[in-house]
C-alpha cells in the first residue's frame, strides 16, 4: 500500500482513496458499524493506520485535552435560549465535553467576515458549533462547511444549506393544534401574532394556524395576522393594533411565549381580562408560560431535548460518523392551562 503524500492532517477522503473505498465506508468502519465486509474493513483499518487519520475528538483525546463545542446565541434574554442551553449543558456533562458560550448580538456578529470567523473556530480548537441565532447566514455556514467544521443549527430562521444539520420542532403541527384548541372552545375571530415574516418557523406556525381555520370553514382575516419579532414588545404593539379594529378578535395565538407575555402585560394595562374577555395561547412551553398569571396555554417544544440532540449530532460529525438525516424534527404538544376559555 502506498503512503499518502501531502501536508496537513489526513482527511476521511484521503483514507478512502488509500483504501479504494468510499468515504461513507470509512465512516462506518470508524464508528464500528457491522455492515462492512471483513476484507473491506481490513483495508480501511490498514489505511487508517497508514495515513495516521484521527477524528477531531480522537486528536483532542490523544493530546490530553477535553473537547470543546461552541454554542452561539444572538442573546440569552429569553426562556427559550436558557432552556436550549440547559439541554446542551446536561448532555455535555454526560459526554465529558466542555461548552464555550458565545453571545454575538447582531452588531458584533458582523465584525468578522465568514472566512475569518470560520478560521477563528479552527485556531481556537473547537470540535464543532451549535448555532441558536439568526446572525449566521448561508455564507457563514458555507465557510464552516468548507473547513469541515461540524455545525448544527437549532430551529433556524431560514432553511440552512442542504449539507448543514438542523434540529427543530414540528412548528406546523403545533400551530394547527393551538388554533384547533381555540376553535373547539368556540372562537371564530382568532388573531395570529407571528415572528419575523421571513422566519421559517414562524411561517410554519402561521400555515398551521391557517390550516386549522380552513378545516373548520373559518375565513382567514388578513387584519388578524401581524408578523413581528419573538419579543414581548411585539405582543404589546400587536394587541394595541388588534384592539383598534372594528371587529376585535376574541382569541390570539402568539407565535412565542415571549410575544404572549407582552400581550398579557398590555391586557392588564387595558383592563382586559384573560381569558374572560380574550383567550390567549403561546408557543414554546417555557417555564415562563407555567409561571404567568394566568398560567399560559402553550404549544410545548422539547427545548432541552433540542439542545441535547444538537450536541449529539455535532459530536457524531466530529467523530466522522455518517448521519442518516440532515434535518431532525421533534414533536410538539399543546399544554392547556388557564389563559383560554370559551368566548363570552
Amino acid at each position: 500500500m502506498s503512503t499518502v503524500q501531502g501536508v496537513g492532517r489526513p482527511t476521511l477522503a484521503a483514507v478512502a482513496r488509500e483504501a479504494g473505498v468510499s468515504a461513507p465506508t470509512v465512516s462506518k468502519v470508524i464508528n464500528g458499524r457491522e455492515d462492512v465486509a471483513a476484507g473491506t474493513r481490513a483495508r480501511v483499518l490498514a489505511a487508517l493506520e497508514q495515513t495516521g487519520y484521527q477524528s477531531p475528538l480522537q486528536r483532542k483525546t490523544a493530546e490530553g485535552r477535553t473537547p470543546t463545542v461552541e454554542v452561539v446565541f444572538d442573546s440569552l434574554n429569553s426562556a427559550y435560549a436558557v432552556e436550549v442551553l440547559n439541554g446542551v449543558m446536561e448532555h455535555a456533562a454526560v459526554e465529558d465535553v466542555q461548552v464555550m458560550l458565545n453571545v454575538t448580538g447582531r452588531q458584533s456578529a458582523s465584525k468578522l467576515t465568514p472566512e475569518r470567523r470560520a478560521q477563528r473556530i479552527l485556531d481556537e480548537g473547537r470540535v464543532g458549533l451549535i448555532v441558536v441565532t439568526s446572525a449566521f447566514g448561508e455564507a457563514q455556514l458555507d465557510a464552516f462547511y468548507r473547513r469541515h467544521i461540524p455545525v448544527v443549527v437549532i430551529d433556524p430562521l431560514n432553511p440552512p444549506p442542504g449539507d448543514v444539520v438542523s434540529v427543530g420542532a414540528s412548528n406546523w403541527a403545533g400551530g394547527k393544534s393551538a388554533t384547533a384548541h381555540l376553535l373547539e372552545l368556540g372562537h371564530r375571530r382568532i388573531a395570529y401574532l407571528g415572528g419575523p415574516a421571513e422566519a421559517e418557523c414562524s411561517q410554519a406556525r402561521l400555515h398551521g394556524y391557517m390550516a386549522a381555520l380552513m378545516a373548520s370553514g373559518v375565513a382567514v382575516n388578513d387584519e388578524y395576522i401581524i408578523p413581528g419579532v419573538f419579543r414581548p414588545e411585539h405582543g404589546v404593539r400587536g394587541l394595541r393594533k388588534l384592539l383598534a379594529l372594528d371587529e376585535r378578535p376574541t382569541a390570539i395565538f402568539a407565535a412565542s411565549d415571549s410575544i404572549a407575555l407582552g400581550v398579557l402585560a398590555e391586557a392588564r394595562r387595558q383592563r382586559i381580562r384573560i381569558p374572560d374577555d380574550l383567550s390567549l395561547a403561546g408557543f414554546d412551553g417555557t417555564f415562563q408560560a407555567e409561571e404567568a398569571v394566568p398560567a399560559l396555554t402553550s404549544v410545548a417544544q422539547p427545548l432541552q431535548e433540542m439542545g441535547r440532540a444538537a450536541l449529539r449530532f455535532v459530536l457524531r460529525q466530529a467523530r466522522g460518523e455518517l448521519l442518516d438525516s440532515r434535518r431532525v424534527e421533534l414533536a410538539t404538544h399543546l399544554v392547556v392551562r388557564e389563559s383560554t376559555a370559551p368566548p363570552r
